[in-house]
């Protein structure tokens, strides 16, 4: 018998090593970054079919549209800067890996440093997508007809990882994403869409999570959910939690105002811990939406004025308080929700907030929404998925910027 007990113990203590290990790690878990340093390419002009690493340090001219062909990968250690000339894209058709750091961001931008002036990464067929502590602005420069386009567009069932970057001054939606897996989280999205645009449109059945993100003045929503109206399965379903959106929605005007957060077309959501603040409409949930399934709570909803203006027909005076669940829509206040009654009553008190309602694509960011000590969403949150409420968190696990 005593034999038979160290044998049941050792294989209890075999298993309990297992399931441990077999445990997946928080979304929130810093993973160190592998630098890739294969292929190095050559610092200077670069055009055509291209594929290595683009080093740390190093400065490259893009100076005609780039493909990376499927099979290959194009790479990035920290710190390298690209910048963008003659209205140039990125047609990515194998694997993009963007691995900035903290200390040393990759920086993307046109020489004329102004919004719409390159056509960003076209990856409608890529086979993985991984961007992080990479800074991607003014993209959304016009195709061959005329129209803007997406910064990344992705439209195949893949991975996509974006993580620690900054987005600003796009022209069309910022990330727009269909069918793919995706974890987002952390990035900041700033003054983006021209007079349309979401900041996050996720469709045609993407999974995953967008999580500790900052979006502020996206012309439309700054995160939409929608299945394909045509092939309603598989369904669209995504975590949207703790993320700070802010002055999102106006430059569309009431024909159809931007959301913070929005859930159609046979989509699910489950949308908790956020702060949304001077947004056109908050949190809207459409009747062709999967509501049964969808979830939501714990959100704060505050405004710096009592009405303002439509900027499509100025007659028309908005109340923000009004559309922090708008009429046109189902969803329902929530008894976990702090929903502000009047200015200053549940002001989440970030550090630093000029309280802009509306402003122009490109307009300049310099808000802090980090959160002052005495905030009230310190400590409101769904615990499911922090204690806290927002992307700047008391835990140290939400937005690093």
């Amino acid at each position: 018998m005593k034999k038979r007990y160290h044998y049941l113990l050792i294989v209890s203590c075999l298993l309990t090593i297992i399931l441990n290990s077999c445990k997946k790690a928080e979304v929130t878990t810093f993973n160190k970054v592998k630098i890739p340093a294969s292929s190095p390419i050559t610092p200077g002009n670069i055009s055509g079919f291209v594929k290595g690493t683009l080093l740390t340090g190093e400065t490259y001219t893009v100076t005609g549209d780039i493909t990376v062909k499927k099979g290959d990968t194009l790479a990035s250690q920290p710190g390298a800067i690209i910048i963008v000339k003659n209205n140039a894209q990125f047609t990515i058709q194998g694997v993009l890996q963007l691995l900035g750091s903290k200390d040393q961001p990759i920086f993307f931008n046109s020489d004329l440093n102004k919004p719409g002036t390159w056509g960003g990464f076209q990856a409608d067929t890529a086979q993985a997508i991984t961007i992080k502590w990479t800074h991607i602005d003014n993209t959304g420069g016009p195709d061959a007809s005329g129209s803007a386009r997406r910064t990344i567009i992705v439209a195949s069932a893949i991975p996509v990882d974006i993580e620690d970057s900054w987005f600003t001054n796009g022209q069309d939606d910022l990330m727009g994403l269909f069918g793919a897996t995706v974890t987002i989280l952390r990035n900041t999205i700033s003054s983006s869409g021209s007079t349309d645009g979401e900041g996050i449109n996720l469709k045609s059945g993407t999974k995953g999570i967008v999580a500790y993100n900052v979006v502020f003045s996206q012309a439309g929503s700054g995160i939409k959910l929608e299945t394909n109206a045509s092939k309603p399965f598989p369904q669209t379903e995504v975590d949207v939690y703790n993320n700070t959106l802010v002055s999102n929605g106006w430059r569309r005007g009431s024909a159809e105002p931007g959301r913070a957060v929005s859930v159609g077309v046979n989509a699910i959501g489950h949308i908790y811990n956020n702060i949304i603040v001077n947004d056109y409409h908050g949190i809207e949930l459409f009747s062709d939406g999967d509501l049964v399934h969808t979830t939501y709570g714990n959100n704060l909803f505050y405004a710096t004025v009592d009405t303002y203006a439509d900027l499509v027909d100025p007659s028309q005076k908005i109340n923000i308080r009004d559309n922090f669940y708008p009429a046109s829509g189902l969803g329902k206040p929530q008894p976990t929700d702090l929903i502000s009654k009047k200015i200053g009553d549940l002001n989440p008190l970030f550090v630093k907030f000029d309280g802009t309602v509306a402003a122009p694509n490109g307009f300049p960011n310099t808000n802090d929404f980090h959160l002052q000590s005495t905030s009230p969403a310190f400590s409101a949150g769904n615990t499911k998925y922090n204690l806290d409420l927002g992307a700047y968190t008391s835990d140290g696990k939400g937005n690093q910027h």
